[in-house]
């Protein structure tokens, strides 16, 4: 059993440029450079901010991708918090070869995922894969930080199978959970409670 020494929140980027082009964008070579956020999801990363009313958030960390960058900016800045720092473990989920494809492969991918926790058809990073390094990010920070609110910051994919490991349930199941909306901020867990994963 872990009990936890910080109080995580946990936020999905605003609406991305590719969100509105209907298009997957996972690859770090172009998700880190391009496919910022739209209008709307500025204006939701903005609201998020205003109308956070929880303890005060003392950390941001946030994926490399630029949507996520520029949503945790804006939250810092609302906020008048520190920089946020980017970590490669909030990254979003690899979908192999449906990079650039329809969001709607996404279903293709969630339909194996429910069969086996570890399948990487066509590429995709597995969704254990994805667990064991955000599962690694927050067990790094219990041993960083104490007494803290953290927020991180990252993406739809990646957010839902992190929940898995708090939930009790395999990594292949996280689309059972409650959907994480752009731009919405949650509580993952506070400060003294405990969780085995």
């Amino acid at each position: 059993m872990t009990v936890f020494k910080n109080t995580y929140l946990i936020m999905r980027h605003g609406q991305s440029e590719a969100n509105v082009a209907d298009i997957v964008v996972s690859d770090p070579e172009i998700g880190c450079l391009n496919y910022g956020l739209s209008p709307l999801g500025q204006s939701q990363a903005k609201e998020s901010a205003i109308g956070y009313s929880g303890q005060p958030i003392d950390v941001i960390i946030c994926s490399d991708f630029k949507r996520t960058k520029e949503t945790a900016g804006i939250v810092a800045s609302v906020l008048s918090l520190p920089d946020p720092i980017e970590d490669i473990r909030l990254r979003e989920r690899f979908f192999g070869e449906w990079e650039g494809h329809s969001s709607s492969a996404y279903e293709n991918v969630w339909a194996k995922d429910l069969q086996d926790s570890n399948q990487s058809f066509n590429g995709v990073e597995s969704t254990m894969s994805v667990r064991n390094r955000s599962v690694s990010l927050i067990t790094d920070l219990e041993t960083q930080y104490e007494n803290k609110v953290i927020l991180l910051v990252a993406h739809g994919d990646i957010l839902q199978i992190m929940k898995s490991a708090f939930h009790g349930i395999e990594p292949g199941q996280h689309r059972s959970l409650p959907h994480h909306e752009t731009g919405e901020m949650k509580l993952l867990t506070s400060r003294g409670e405990e969780c085995s994963f």
